[in-house]
């Protein structure tokens, strides 16, 4: 779905008109879009911070995402989107397809578990894959060594290991944290807490220097793969969708932040249904 500069002139003009966002009615053309950011359910080795908790596949966990894929049901999607990369121009998850619930047995990844499940419990066929990573001729979108490289060439590399230790720390107390806790309020803390706040990326500026910026550069392209991201999400959506992106929670704020600021686009609160 692309929108015309007449589109959006006409959306700018009715804005200047328009009753207060609280209390005018839902939009049928608007897409709704609930972004969910979660920790890899069966960890990651290519994160510079890792996470993990206890296995999904027990009996109480698996009892706990079936109560998750109920709530958000409940928002009645239309589309599932996947942190997954897939090919052009329609960005179908082919994973889906091969789906079964005796998955759920085996596969601890948060696309069965979450969002395959999730497509099965409320219908929806349309499940799309619209990660970005680079291809050749394409940058970096995470260039964490030209950071490490220049703060030690600075002599800041024990302040930069002990941020990364700090970081690290945090999250394995909030890994820690939801093992007590069921993974609906797990998925709440993680969408309105640290593990979704930009604070990693933003700390990386603090050790640019002068015309070496390479913390800018990553944040830049930090941006760059989200709104590529977002650049397909709008490829494979119509006016009037509800679409709820399951991924990792480092990208939430940014997916977050360009539905709000797309015209069209309208952001949903997952805690809302979480609760």
């Amino acid at each position: 779905m692309r929108f015309s500069i007449l589109t959006l002139i006409i959306a700018a003009l009715c804005g200047c008109v328009s009753a207060p966002a609280q209390s005018a009615p839902r939009d049928a053309n608007a897409v709704e879009v609930m972004v969910l950011g979660t920790w890899h359910f069966a960890g990651s080795s290519a994160d510079v911070i890792s996470a993990s908790t206890d296995s999904v596949l027990s009996p109480a966990r698996q009892a706990d995402l079936e109560a998750v894929a109920a709530r958000l049901a409940a928002f009645k999607p239309t589309v599932i989107v996947t942190e997954r990369v897939t090919e052009a121009p329609r960005y179908i998850d082919p994973k889906f397809a091969e789906f079964s619930e005796k998955d759920l047995a085996t596969n601890e990844n948060e696309r069965a578990q979450i969002a395959y499940r999730l497509a099965k419990t409320a219908g929806v066929t349309r499940v799309h894959g619209i990660d970005e990573q680079p291809a050749e001729g394409e940058p970096d979108y995470f260039p964490f060594d030209r950071v490490l490289d220049h703060a030690n060439a600075v002599g800041r590399k024990a302040e930069i290991e002990a941020m990364i230790a700090a970081t690290q720390a945090m999250v394995e107390t909030e890994m820690a944290r939801f093992s007590s806790m069921t993974i609906a309020e797990a998925l709440i803390e993680t969408n309105t807490g640290a593990l979704s706040a930009p604070d990693f990326y933003y700390d990386l500026l603090t050790y640019d220097e002068g015309e070496v910026q390479p913390g800018a550069e990553l944040n830049a392209y930090w941006f760059m793969r989200n709104a590529k991201i977002f650049s397909k999400l709008i490829d494979v959506v119509k006016p009037g969708d509800r679409v709820i992106i399951v991924y990792g929670a480092g990208h939430k704020f940014w997916l977050d932040h360009l539905t709000e600021m797309t015209p069209g686009f309208v952001r949903i609160d997952p805690v809302d249904y979480l609760k």
